[in-house]
């Protein structure tokens, strides 16, 4: 199971695009809300969660994928259970995704490696080391990051590739026409 927890704030094209491409290849996806099951986006688009984070144990996930936005970004550093979840599933070796802001959450969990991406700007928040403005996603051990909303079909596909096989996201991208 994938948890993709979302903060008040959070980009909506990021989440719903992950949301939507990874079930479309058939992956078990769990929305997981911060604090509320019905959780308001950066543009005033609401989604009804699954289930509170706080009530998702590590053990039943396989994977978490965080969306950004700062306001959700923020919320989700703060918020002590998905700080929680993202230090067990790494102490686990369990792959972590973050795209956008997001990666800010990561990097106050502890779970950041020392090569990501992020939204420009962002890593003056994080650190400039290891920061790459040069690549779309960049992987680092059990860690995948991103840049933002225009390389969220990227980001999905690499995610679809990484846990379902190079098959399975080639056939995704070419049924939604996706160009690179």
């Amino acid at each position: 199971m994938i948890l993709i927890p979302l903060a008040k704030g959070f980009e909506e094209i990021e989440a719903v695009s992950l949301i939507d491409i990874l079930r479309r290849a058939e992956l078990d996806i769990l929305i997981g809300g911060v604090g509320t099951l019905e959780v308001e986006g950066a543009h005033g688009i609401k989604i009804q969660a699954d289930i509170l984070v706080e009530k998702v144990k590590s053990e039943d996930l396989e994977m978490i994928v965080l969306p950004g936005g700062w306001d959700g970004t923020y919320a989700l550093a703060d918020d002590a259970d998905v700080q929680r979840l993202l230090q067990e599933m790494d102490k686990e070796g369990k792959d972590i995704a973050a795209i956008c802001a997001a990666p800010y959450a990561l990097n106050k969990a502890g779970v950041l490696k020392h090569n990501y991406t992020c939204y420009p700007s962002v890593e003056n928040e994080i650190r400039q080391e290891g920061y790459s403005s040069e690549k779309n996603i960049v992987t680092d051990g059990n860690v995948m990051t991103s840049r933002g909303p225009g390389t969220v079909f990227e980001f999905a596909l690499a995610i679809v590739e990484k846990l379902k096989g190079k098959k399975v996201a080639q056939a995704l991208e070419t049924g939604m026409l996706i160009k690179y």
